[in-house]
Protein backbone atom coordinates (compact mmCIF):
# COMPACT_ATOMS: atom_id res chain seq x y z
CA UNK A 1 0.00 0.00 0.00
CA UNK A 2 1.11 3.43 -0.76
CA UNK A 3 2.07 5.94 1.85
CA UNK A 4 2.49 8.94 2.53
CA UNK A 5 5.68 9.42 4.89
CA UNK A 6 7.20 12.47 6.67
CA UNK A 7 11.14 13.09 7.30
CA UNK A 8 13.15 15.41 9.12
CA UNK A 9 16.26 15.92 8.01
CA UNK A 10 19.75 17.34 8.55
CA UNK A 11 22.38 18.42 6.33
CA UNK A 12 25.73 20.33 5.99
CA UNK A 13 24.79 22.02 2.80
CA UNK A 14 28.45 23.36 2.07
CA UNK A 15 29.24 21.16 -1.32
CA UNK A 16 25.78 20.86 -2.35
CA UNK A 17 24.06 23.26 -4.51
CA UNK A 18 21.58 23.71 -2.79
CA UNK A 19 17.95 21.65 -1.95
CA UNK A 20 16.26 21.60 -4.86
CA UNK A 21 17.36 19.42 -8.11
CA UNK A 22 19.94 21.61 -10.75
CA UNK A 23 20.72 20.92 -13.97
CA UNK A 24 23.67 18.52 -14.90
CA UNK A 25 24.44 17.77 -11.23
CA UNK A 26 23.77 14.81 -8.97
CA UNK A 27 24.72 16.61 -5.92
CA UNK A 28 21.37 18.33 -4.56
CA UNK A 29 19.63 17.06 -1.17
CA UNK A 30 16.43 16.23 -3.11
CA UNK A 31 18.62 14.18 -5.94
CA UNK A 32 20.62 12.37 -2.90
CA UNK A 33 17.12 11.45 -0.81
CA UNK A 34 15.35 10.61 -3.93
CA UNK A 35 18.40 8.44 -4.95
CA UNK A 36 18.24 6.16 -1.79
CA UNK A 37 14.07 6.08 -1.94
CA UNK A 38 14.31 5.27 -5.15
CA UNK A 39 17.12 2.26 -4.31
CA UNK A 40 15.06 1.25 -1.44
CA UNK A 41 11.94 1.28 -3.17
CA UNK A 42 12.24 0.21 -6.41
CA UNK A 43 10.74 2.80 -8.46
CA UNK A 44 10.86 6.16 -8.92
CA UNK A 45 9.90 8.27 -5.70
CA UNK A 46 9.55 12.08 -5.66
CA UNK A 47 10.81 13.85 -2.37
CA UNK A 48 9.21 17.64 -1.68
CA UNK A 49 10.82 19.46 0.78
CA UNK A 50 9.34 22.29 3.01
CA UNK A 51 11.40 25.21 1.49
CA UNK A 52 14.58 25.10 -1.12
CA UNK A 53 17.57 25.99 0.85
CA UNK A 54 20.85 27.84 -1.32
CA UNK A 55 23.31 26.25 -2.20
CA UNK A 56 25.87 26.27 0.62
CA UNK A 57 23.21 26.61 3.48
CA UNK A 58 22.55 24.07 6.21
CA UNK A 59 19.36 22.43 7.92
CA UNK A 60 19.11 20.68 11.62
CA UNK A 61 15.55 19.99 10.73
CA UNK A 62 13.93 20.13 6.72
CA UNK A 63 10.91 18.49 6.73
CA UNK A 64 10.00 16.78 3.19
CA UNK A 65 7.60 14.17 2.56
CA UNK A 66 6.95 11.52 -0.22
CA UNK A 67 4.28 9.01 -1.02
CA UNK A 68 5.92 5.29 -1.54
CA UNK A 69 5.39 1.61 -1.27
CA UNK A 70 7.44 -0.13 1.22
CA UNK A 71 7.33 -2.91 4.02
CA UNK A 72 9.52 -1.28 5.91
CA UNK A 73 8.81 0.18 9.41
CA UNK A 74 9.61 4.11 9.45
CA UNK A 75 12.74 3.16 11.31
CA UNK A 76 13.77 0.59 9.19
CA UNK A 77 13.77 3.41 6.44
CA UNK A 78 15.34 5.92 8.52
CA UNK A 79 18.67 3.32 9.35
CA UNK A 80 17.89 2.39 5.75
CA UNK A 81 18.40 5.60 4.12
CA UNK A 82 21.20 6.93 6.42
CA UNK A 83 23.61 3.77 5.30
CA UNK A 84 23.19 5.02 2.02
CA UNK A 85 23.20 8.88 2.39
CA UNK A 86 26.62 10.44 2.17
CA UNK A 87 27.82 11.39 5.53
CA UNK A 88 26.72 15.01 5.42
CA UNK A 89 22.80 14.29 5.17
CA UNK A 90 21.28 12.33 8.30
CA UNK A 91 17.41 11.43 8.47
CA UNK A 92 16.69 11.91 12.17
CA UNK A 93 13.13 11.08 12.08
CA UNK A 94 10.59 9.47 10.03
CA UNK A 95 6.90 9.22 10.54
CA UNK A 96 3.99 7.96 8.45
CA UNK A 97 1.61 11.32 7.67
CA UNK A 98 -2.03 11.96 6.12
CA UNK A 99 -2.10 11.04 2.46
CA UNK A 100 -3.01 14.83 2.11
CA UNK A 101 0.19 15.85 4.21
CA UNK A 102 2.20 18.62 1.98
CA UNK A 103 5.70 19.62 3.62
CA UNK A 104 5.58 22.49 2.25
CA UNK A 105 2.06 23.78 1.90
CA UNK A 106 0.95 22.65 5.31
CA UNK A 107 3.54 24.70 6.87
CA UNK A 108 2.73 27.85 8.85
CA UNK A 109 5.81 28.89 10.47
CA UNK A 110 9.51 28.75 9.76
CA UNK A 111 12.54 29.18 12.25
CA UNK A 112 16.50 29.91 10.43
CA UNK A 113 19.63 31.10 12.32
CA UNK A 114 22.21 33.23 10.99
CA UNK A 115 25.61 32.50 12.89
CA UNK A 116 28.35 35.74 12.76
CA UNK A 117 31.86 35.51 14.30
CA UNK A 118 33.25 38.20 15.68
CA UNK A 119 36.37 37.02 17.93
CA UNK A 120 39.35 38.12 17.52
CA UNK A 121 41.10 35.54 15.97
CA UNK A 122 39.84 32.61 13.17
CA UNK A 123 37.13 30.41 13.69
CA UNK A 124 39.08 27.42 12.48
CA UNK A 125 36.40 24.69 13.01
CA UNK A 126 33.65 26.12 12.84
CA UNK A 127 34.57 28.26 9.57
CA UNK A 128 31.71 26.49 7.11
CA UNK A 129 29.26 27.25 9.34
CA UNK A 130 29.83 31.18 10.36
CA UNK A 131 30.16 34.33 8.27
CA UNK A 132 33.20 36.74 9.71
CA UNK A 133 32.61 40.06 9.34
CA UNK A 134 34.94 42.89 8.19
CA UNK A 135 34.49 44.42 11.60
CA UNK A 136 32.35 44.00 15.00
CA UNK A 137 29.07 45.57 14.42
CA UNK A 138 26.76 47.82 16.74
CA UNK A 139 24.39 44.78 18.15
CA UNK A 140 22.31 47.66 19.55
CA UNK A 141 21.54 49.14 16.44
CA UNK A 142 21.30 45.92 15.24
CA UNK A 143 18.56 45.47 17.13
CA UNK A 144 16.56 48.68 16.76
CA UNK A 145 16.85 48.17 13.14
CA UNK A 146 15.43 44.74 13.39
CA UNK A 147 12.18 46.04 15.23
CA UNK A 148 11.14 47.87 12.23
CA UNK A 149 11.30 44.52 10.28
CA UNK A 150 9.06 42.56 12.56
CA UNK A 151 5.61 42.23 12.01
CA UNK A 152 3.46 41.86 8.41
CA UNK A 153 5.30 44.49 5.38
CA UNK A 154 5.80 43.97 2.23
CA UNK A 155 9.65 42.45 1.65
CA UNK A 156 10.48 43.19 -1.92
CA UNK A 157 13.12 45.06 -1.13
CA UNK A 158 14.46 42.33 0.50
CA UNK A 159 13.95 39.34 -2.28
CA UNK A 160 16.57 38.23 -5.04
CA UNK A 161 14.22 37.48 -7.66
CA UNK A 162 13.37 39.81 -9.83
CA UNK A 163 10.68 38.30 -11.55
CA UNK A 164 8.47 37.34 -8.37
CA UNK A 165 5.01 37.09 -10.02
CA UNK A 166 3.51 36.37 -6.56
CA UNK A 167 3.18 38.52 -3.58
CA UNK A 168 5.57 39.29 -1.95
CA UNK A 169 4.14 40.24 1.50
CA UNK A 170 5.09 38.12 4.20
CA UNK A 171 5.30 38.35 8.07
CA UNK A 172 8.68 37.82 10.70
CA UNK A 173 7.10 37.82 13.96
CA UNK A 174 10.25 37.53 15.29
CA UNK A 175 14.20 38.64 15.14
CA UNK A 176 16.32 37.86 17.82
CA UNK A 177 19.86 38.97 17.87
CA UNK A 178 22.07 37.43 20.45
CA UNK A 179 26.00 37.68 21.36
CA UNK A 180 27.18 34.31 22.77
CA UNK A 181 30.96 34.65 23.42
CA UNK A 182 32.78 35.44 20.24
CA UNK A 183 28.81 34.62 18.09
CA UNK A 184 26.55 36.89 17.16
CA UNK A 185 23.22 35.10 16.20
CA UNK A 186 20.29 36.33 14.26
CA UNK A 187 17.26 34.42 14.69
CA UNK A 188 14.34 34.72 12.96
CA UNK A 189 10.83 32.91 12.63
CA UNK A 190 7.75 33.92 10.45
CA UNK A 191 5.38 32.69 8.27
CA UNK A 192 7.66 31.91 5.39
CA UNK A 193 10.47 33.50 3.32
CA UNK A 194 11.50 35.06 0.06
CA UNK A 195 14.56 34.41 -1.69
CA UNK A 196 17.44 34.69 -0.12
CA UNK A 197 15.35 36.83 1.68
CA UNK A 198 16.89 36.31 5.31
CA UNK A 199 20.45 36.77 4.03
CA UNK A 200 19.42 39.86 2.50
CA UNK A 201 18.14 41.14 5.83
CA UNK A 202 21.15 39.59 7.65
CA UNK A 203 23.40 41.52 5.43
CA UNK A 204 21.88 45.05 5.75
CA UNK A 205 21.68 44.75 9.80
CA UNK A 206 24.77 44.34 9.52
CA UNK A 207 25.39 47.47 7.57
CA UNK A 208 23.14 48.99 10.39
CA UNK A 209 25.70 47.82 12.93
CA UNK A 210 28.75 48.69 10.60
CA UNK A 211 27.35 52.81 10.72
CA UNK A 212 26.23 52.61 6.78
CA UNK A 213 22.60 52.48 8.01
CA UNK A 214 20.19 54.23 10.89
CA UNK A 215 18.22 51.51 12.24
CA UNK A 216 15.03 54.29 11.25
CA UNK A 217 16.11 54.01 8.07
CA UNK A 218 14.52 50.23 7.51
CA UNK A 219 11.11 52.21 7.21
CA UNK A 220 11.92 53.97 4.02
CA UNK A 221 13.43 50.79 2.70
CA UNK A 222 10.55 48.52 3.24
CA UNK A 223 8.60 51.56 1.28
CA UNK A 224 10.92 51.27 -1.46
CA UNK A 225 10.09 47.51 -1.98
CA UNK A 226 13.30 47.84 -4.23
CA UNK A 227 15.85 44.84 -3.77
CA UNK A 228 18.55 47.70 -5.02
CA UNK A 229 18.14 49.91 -1.57
CA UNK A 230 18.85 47.23 0.92
CA UNK A 231 22.34 45.86 1.75
CA UNK A 232 24.42 43.05 0.93
CA UNK A 233 23.27 39.27 0.87
CA UNK A 234 25.25 37.38 3.18
CA UNK A 235 26.95 34.65 2.65
CA UNK A 236 25.18 31.01 2.51
CA UNK A 237 27.07 29.19 5.38
CA UNK A 238 26.43 31.04 8.18
CA UNK A 239 22.47 30.36 7.80
CA UNK A 240 20.54 26.88 9.34
CA UNK A 241 17.19 26.04 8.90
CA UNK A 242 16.38 25.63 12.45
CA UNK A 243 12.51 24.22 12.10
CA UNK A 244 9.36 24.23 10.11
CA UNK A 245 6.21 24.22 12.18
CA UNK A 246 2.96 22.45 11.54
CA UNK A 247 -0.55 22.58 13.19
Amino acid sequence: MTRNYKFTVAYDGTRFYGWEHQPNTDMTIQGKLENVLSLMTETTVEVLGAGRTDAGVHAKAMICHAHMETELTPEEIRDYMNRYLPDDICVREVRIASDRFHSRYNAIGKTYCYTCYIGETKPVFDRKYVYTPPENPDVEAMKRAASYLMGEHDFASFCSNRKMKKSTVRIVDKIDIVQEGDYLKLTYHGSGFLQHMVRIMTGTLLEVGFGKRTPESMIELLEAKDRKQAGFTAPPQGLCMMQVDYM
